[in-house]
Order: structure tokens, then C-alpha cells, then sequence
């Protein structure tokens, strides 16, 4: 049976490439208007997820490829005292991520990706599980808090061992257009506990 995802557009479900072009194709679609009223609302949203669950360190992402903007949601964080952390890919163990924090003296820089990430320094780097929360970006998500990444499993190894620990505790950040019904779950995904879109608030298991 074909997924669908919120503009009710059949979706190959056994085709993660094609699930991921339609997806993404939705998202660049919003307009600047959509981008920016969904940003906001999204952020407000979180910020009253994470203010009830008291954070004081929150790691999320700088927004890449119509993804939903996290620019409202770190001036919020900032202005209530919450650390502020971001991914780079590891420069010496492919396929992972450290974590270091970002302020408004930050020096980014691109990586072989073409996204924006802090530069090494290590006197700024975190470990994932001294971090409350990870903001994760993804692709498409579905009904049951399955995630959809790019590919490249970093979330997915960065947030390993978060069931037994308990931190970081993973949230999702997404359009509303991002989720379908249904994507297989392999392995080693990490399926998400709490999903935020700028409708709503998703909590699963």
C-alpha cells in the first residue's frame, strides 16, 4: 500500500529515495510566508516542551534544504539561559557527530555537506549524553515516530544509547507536510519519542 504524505501525494513505501524526494520537494514548496509562520509556532512550542521538562542543554541543527527554520527557536533558548549545541561531522570517525556550543560569537564554517557547523574547538565540544535534549532534523516522519533521515545514520549513532541513559532525550522538528503514514524501520533506527511540527505536538510510547 502507498504511503502518503500531508498533501496526499502516493508515495512508494518500499522506496526510501522516492520518499525522500517528494518529501523534501513538499517542504521547498512552502512559501516564505509558510516557512516563517511555521518557525515560529514551532518554536514557541518547543521552548514550552522544554521549559516543562527543564533543560539547561539543548542541541538541535541549522536549518539546510527548506528544512523547518531552528533560527527562532535558538534566540528563544538564549534568551531563557538555555546552552545552545551544535552537530559537525567528526573529523576523524566518519559517520559520527560531536557536539559544540554555539553563541553568538560562534565561528562557522561549511562542511564537505554544504551545511554550517561550529569549528573544531575542542574546549567547546559536549558529550551527547550531558546534553537534556537533541532537536533532530529529519526527512519524513510517520504515525508510530519513525524517522527518515538522509541517509547517513549520524542521529541515528549519536543517539544509541539514549533508551538506557536517558539523555539525550531525542526530539524530532519538522513541517507538517513532512509525515506520511508509514516508513520501514530498520535495525538501527532510532524511532522518536516526541515529535514537533508547527500543528502539533506528536508524544509516542
Amino acid at each position: 500500500m502507498p504511503v502518503t504524505a500531508d498533501n496526499n501525494q502516493e508515495i512508494d513505501p518500499n522506496s526510501p529515495k522516492a520518499i525522500r524526494k517528494a518529501v523534501r520537494t513538499a517542504r521547498r514548496n512552502l512559501s516564505l510566508e509558510q516557512q516563517k509562520e511555521g518557525s515560529t509556532l514551532a518554536a514557541k512550542s518547543a521552548l514550552d516542551k522544554l521549559k516543562q521538562i527543564q533543560v539547561s542543554k539543548v542541541a538541535l541543527y541549522l536549518t539546510n534544504d527548506g528544512e523547518l527554520d531552528t533560527a527562532p527557536l535558538i534566540e528563544m533558548l538564549w534568551q531563557h539561559g538555555i546552552e545552545v549545541y551544535l552537530p559537525r561531522l567528526h573529523p576523524f570517525s566518519a559517520g559520527n557527530l560531536l557536539f559544540l556550543q554555539y553563541d553568538q560569537k560562534t565561528t562557522l564554517e561549511k562542511n564537505s555537506l554544504g551545511i554550517w557547523e561550529p569549528k573544531l574547538d575542542i574546549t567547546q565540544m559536549i558529550l551527547p549524553h550531558q546534553m537534556d535534549v537533541v532537536i533532530t532534523p529529519l526527512v519524513a516522519f510517520d504515525e508510530v515516530g519513525n524517522r527518515m533521515g538522509m541517509g547517513g545514520g549520524y542521529y541515528d549513532r549519536a543517539l544509541a544509547n539514549w533508551q538506557a541513559t536517558g539523555k539525550p532525550f531525542p526530539i524530532g522538528y519538522a513541517h507538517d507536510c513532512q509525515q506520511v503514514s508509514k516508513l520501514a524501520r530498520q535495525l538501527w533506527d532510532i524511532p522518536l519519542p516526541f515529535i514537533i511540527t508547527p500543528s502539533k505536538g506528536y508524544s509516542f510510547g
